[in-house]
């Protein structure tokens, strides 16, 4: 959807699912671009509301400047305006103001700002760094609050004051308390993304707080099964919603939480499983053993 402006997407985002695609690797950890084209022209079959290209789930944090702005330029090209590509923008300041100004030359729709790179910060100084990466770009930006970036409604406050184009707020923390406090501050204002891993577990509580979407990483590898999940979330069906959750989400969780890391590498352990391999993840991250991946497969064989 090229040319949307930062409000048209807000408004897109909070339409319907999204989508966090995992980056294919070869078995030596290079970009596979032909896989990834795959992957992404399947899951553009799907009705989803936007794509957000080398994400927390598209191990992002591993790949250069030169990598992210490959995958970014792939996907833009292969979704071809389909739905809204949303491009990271990562680390230090400067480094996260080059990635957007080369989201934006490379046609993507938004910015996913996430946290800065192994530093704490103040409340201050997070409002400086959120608000650099806005000044330096014409499209909307979605702030990942999470880890060493935690923003509260204070902040966000300032933030939506001085910048027009912050038109996101994307949760990784789950705090009741802060959420209904950055709601009561400016409300409507921004779109909300649930962003814990995994996202379905939290869904429908959050849905009371106006997080209308969430961030879906089964989406890679059980598409259909996170769009009736997510509608039966949106239908606040909570029959339906902790059926699924019994059935496949609390078991599959039981498999991620045995090793740090295990979100993202569970999610190529899903594909290998339906017969769309994504490669290997790459270091700090492992795959899952053998075991667990022969477990895996036969909870997404009871959901088939």
């Amino acid at each position: 959807m090229p040319g949307l402006s930062p409000q048209e997407l807000a408004t897109q985002l909070k339409s319907g699912l999204l989508s966090f695609p995992v980056t294919h690797f070869t078995d030596d950890l290079q970009f596979d671009e032909a896989g990834y084209r795959d992957h992404l022209a399947w899951l553009s079959q799907y009705p989803v509301a936007g794509l957000f290209a080398g994400g927390g789930t598209g191990e992002g944090f591993s790949l250069t400047g030169e990598e992210i702005d490959r995958v970014v330029r792939v996907a833009v090209d292969q979704i071809g305006g389909r739905m809204p590509v949303i491009a990271p923008a990562t680390g230090g300041t400067a480094n996260a103001i080059a990635q957007a100004r080369a989201a934006e030359a490379a046609g993507a729709d938004g910015v996913l700002l996430l946290p800065p790179y192994l530093t704490e910060a103040g409340q201050d100084g997070l409002v400086e760094h959120v608000s650099a990466v806005c000044r330096s770009t014409g499209l909307g930006v979605i702030v990942y609050s999470r880890a060493n970036a935690v923003l509260h409604d204070r902040a966000v406050r300032t933030l939506v004051d001085r910048n027009e184009t912050l038109v996101g707020f994307k949760d990784g923390v789950g705090s009741i308390e802060s959420l209904t406090r950055i709601y009561a501050t400016v409300g409507d204002r921004l779109a909300y993304i649930g962003g814990l891993p995994t996202a379905e577990t939290f869904a429908l509580p959050l849905l009371q707080l106006g997080m209308s979407t969430y961030s879906s990483a089964i989406f890679n590898f059980v598409p259909q099964f996170a769009l009736d999940f997510y509608a039966d979330v949106r239908a606040r069906n909570h029959e339906e919603v902790y059926r699924r959750l019994r059935e496949f989400v609390i078991p599959y969780l039981d498999i991620r939480d045995r090793t740090k890391g295990y979100a993202v590498s569970i999610i190529k352990a899903g594909l290998a499983a339906v017969g769309r391999p994504a490669g290997p993840v790459r270091p700090p991250l492992q795959n899952l053993t053998q075991a667990e991946q022969a477990e895996l497969a036969a909870l997404i064989k009871r959901i088939s």
